[in-house]
Order: C-alpha cells, then sequence, then structure tokens
C-alpha cells in the first residue's frame, strides 16, 4: 500500500512541477519579446534560449511522470529538476527522489 502511495505522490509531484517548468518557460519567452536588450553570453537570444530549455525539460518531466517509479525515468526526473532549477524544478527532483524511494522501499 505504501509502494503505491509513493508512486502517486512522486507522479504528482513531477507532473506539477513539469507544469510550472513549461508556464514559467512560456513566461519567460513571452516576457522576452518586451526587452529590448539581453545582455549574456548567447547575445540576443540568451533568454529567448533558456525559455525554449525550461519548456523542453517540462515537456520531459510531463512525459516522465508517469513513470516515475522506473529507476531511469526517476533518475532522469532528477537530472530534470537539477537543471530546470526553481520551484518547477525542486517540484520534479522531488518527485524524482520520491519514485527512486518508492522503487526500493
Amino acid at each position: 500500500m505504501a509502494k503505491a502511495s509513493l508512486g502517486k505522490l512522486a507522479y504528482y509531484l513531477a507532473l506539477i512541477g513539469g507544469v510550472i517548468l513549461v508556464i514559467l518557460g512560456l513566461l519567460s519567452f513571452v516576457g522576452m519579446a518586451f526587452t529590448m536588450f539581453t545582455f549574456s553570453m548567447f547575445g540576443p537570444f540568451g533568454g529567448s534560449f533558456w525559455a525554449i530549455i525550461e519548456i523542453a525539460l517540462g515537456i520531459v518531466a510531463i512525459y516522465g511522470a508517469k513513470r516515475a517509479t522506473d529507476l531511469v525515468w526517476a533518475i532522469v526526473l532528477i537530472v530534470v529538476g537539477v537543471i530546470g532549477g526553481g520551484l518547477g524544478g525542486l517540484l520534479v527532483l522531488l518527485g524524482g527522489i520520491v519514485g527512486l524511494v518508492s522503487k526500493y522501499v
């Protein structure tokens, strides 16, 4: 019983974190249209590049949320959470850790 509830918790954490990553990525991408100057090592594409990365990471997290209790997908979710950062990345990271724990408990 505890295995199923941990797996469900991992699913919900990763899913909510992935949705937050996608939403924040879209907001960052739209917000870059209103800035005049962007100073970064990527030039004018700096902020939009990171926004596209956040959107892609959010999609991977949403897709991997169903498989959060598998070993490989739990590790993928942990990596996505670390790279994604912020609140969404933290939730994905916690979902991956809980999914990994539910696999071996």
